[in-house]
């Protein structure tokens, strides 16, 4: 962030010559913390109402540390994703109040007067999709949806999603996570009235390729309402789920 930039615009709303609103959309854009190997986002919270999160793979310890470092001078709460538990322990160190998720790889910061809001609703078909559903359900937590799961109930015995079938006409959003077939996002969006965040994984038999299938039935669900992430990609469906829901408080009255 530049200083004498920050200055000039306030000086200026204090003198009138600049009016508020015009002030808070130049912020909106303007500040950034320069890092030499990264440039911090210090602004992202204000422009989409959480901080810049850290992805950690491919990154080397140090410069984990050092975004880190940089984004808790300023900001509550703190994400950082797919990170190990080696990763978890160096930040546990610069904040004790960092809480390991090992299944969803993800080091978390929670802001305690954050309420949690709403109701976004987490669906696998398998046991072994639940790594990716965690990251999504923790993503919406820490960013503020009340978030409830839902296990193992994919279309091979369709009966348990079916015996709770009421849990669905609950959530704002649903995020749907299967591998294999990918089946099981199409079966809830022909079943819910809210948007479907469907998630394939890389898990599955022989010709999944690495949840290339699930990717492609997803994409061709022939239900209404389904919107698809990349293989994997628990962190971008929590994010989308909570902004959707957020949307549906604000409708209620709520503000997000």
């Amino acid at each position: 962030m530049n200083p004498e930039r920050l200055e000039r615009l306030l000086n200026g709303v204090r003198s009138g010559k600049v009016p508020v609103t015009r002030a808070l959309e130049q912020l909106r854009s303007l500040p950034f913390e320069d890092l030499g190997f990264a440039s911090l986002d210090h602004h992202r919270s204000i422009r989409q109402g959480f901080p810049e999160v850290i992805l950690c793979e491919g990154k080397t310890s140090a410069q984990i540390l050092g975004i880190a470092k940089a984004l808790l001078k300023h900001h509550r709460p703190f994400l950082a994703t797919r990170a190990t538990p080696q990763v978890a322990a160096l930040i546990k160190r610069i904040d004790g109040r960092a809480a390991y998720h090992e299944d969803a790889r993800i080091v978390a910061i929670r802001d305690p007067k954050r309420p949690l809001r709403g109701h976004v609703l987490v669906i696998t078909a398998g046991t072994s999709d639940v790594p990716v559903a965690e990251e999504a359900r923790i993503t919406a937590e820490v960013m503020g949806s009340r978030v409830e799961t839902l296990y193992d109930v994919g279309v091979a015995g369709i009966h348990r999603l079916l015996d709770r079938r009421h849990r669905l006409t609950k959530a704002n959003a649903i995020v749907v996570v299967a591998g294999m077939d990918g089946v099981l996002p199409s079966v809830v969006g022909g079943l819910a009235d809210c948007p479907v965040v469907a998630v394939p994984t890389s898990r599955g038999y022989g010709a999944s390729f690495g949840g290339l299938a699930a990717l492609l039935t997803m994409l061709n669900s022939c239900a209404a309402g389904v919107g698809v992430m990349n293989i994997d990609n628990g962190f971008g469906a929590g994010c989308l789920a909570h902004r959707i829901n957020l949307l549906g408080q604000r409708g209620k009255g709520i503000a997000g």
